[in-house]
């Protein structure tokens, strides 16, 4: 098998299980481990994959994204760690925007339920979290829903955002890095995030370490825009500094 038909394939493996083990696709093409760690470390320098101790992970770009059941499988402890921290910085908002994705879904979910709060949201599966408490009110954002993520995108769901000014925004993205700050493959949902950081007075990033580094299509927000960034121990501590030194307090859990 030629470098560039294995390159090939191990993408292709990569995006449709979340994630590759270096032994195992070894094994199944017939090559030596050494060989799958030079393709990989060739596929992180293109900016495909990242990789992790014994194999690597696909990074989203405009051509490809992950889907919602694959996301509510891969670093689940990660991010119910990450949910459970964003919750202690609710401090005292009465309105709160939660972004798309598996672990804004898991701090709806989260959110205290003894006392008034108001949420916003674009995404179906938040609203469905957060409806279940008498004391929430939710707000969802009008417009097309993405089958891949069940979320509104659009000209309605920016407009009725624009007429908001809410407290605090739980924000995630498919790619952080300090060169070109958050961004994600679409330019549609793009325009959403960039919507709730305008309207909010406090942001917080949350996203799991392998988001770090990695940058897709469409900037929609820069890391100075964010008071705290919330991750997993897997970033580096000298990694998060760094991230302070552009303004946010890093929360490693």
């Amino acid at each position: 098998m030629r470098s560039e038909e294995r390159h090939h394939r191990l993408l292709t493996l990569a995006r449709q299980r979340g994630k590759v083990e270096v032994t195992d696709v070894a094994a199944d093409f017939g090559v030596a481990p050494e060989t799958i760690r030079r393709d990989l470390g060739e596929l992180e320098r293109r900016g495909l994959v990242r990789r992790t101790y014994g194999g690597a992970y696909p990074v989203e770009s405009a051509g490809f994204e992950t889907d919602l059941a694959q996301r509510v499988t891969l670093h689940v402890e990660s991010k119910r760690r990450i949910a459970a921290e964003g919750v202690r910085l609710l401090g005292s908002a009465e309105t709160v925007f939660v972004d798309e994705g598996y672990t804004p879904q898991i701090l709806a979910g989260l959110l205290p339920v003894d006392r008034p709060l108001t949420v916003v949201t674009a995404s179906l599966s938040t609203a469905t979290a957060a409806a279940e408490s008498p004391n929430l009110t939710v707000l969802l954002l009008g417009g097309r829903v993405r089958a891949r993520t069940l979320a509104t995108v659009g000209s309605w769901a920016c407009s009725m955002l624009a007429g908001f000014v809410i407290d605090l925004a739980y924000l995630g993205s498919n790619g952080i890095s300090r060169e070109f700050g958050l961004t994600t493959p679409d330019p549609v949902v793009a325009d959403v995030k960039a919507k709730a950081l305008e309207v909010s007075r406090r942001r917080v990033f949350m996203g799991h370490h392998g988001k770090f580094g990695a940058s897709s299509f469409c900037r929609f927000a820069e890391v100075s825009d964010f008071e705290t960034i919330i991750t997993d121990t897997g970033l580096p501590v000298t990694e998060a500094r760094r991230y302070s030194l552009l303004g946010p307090q890093v929360i490693r859990v």
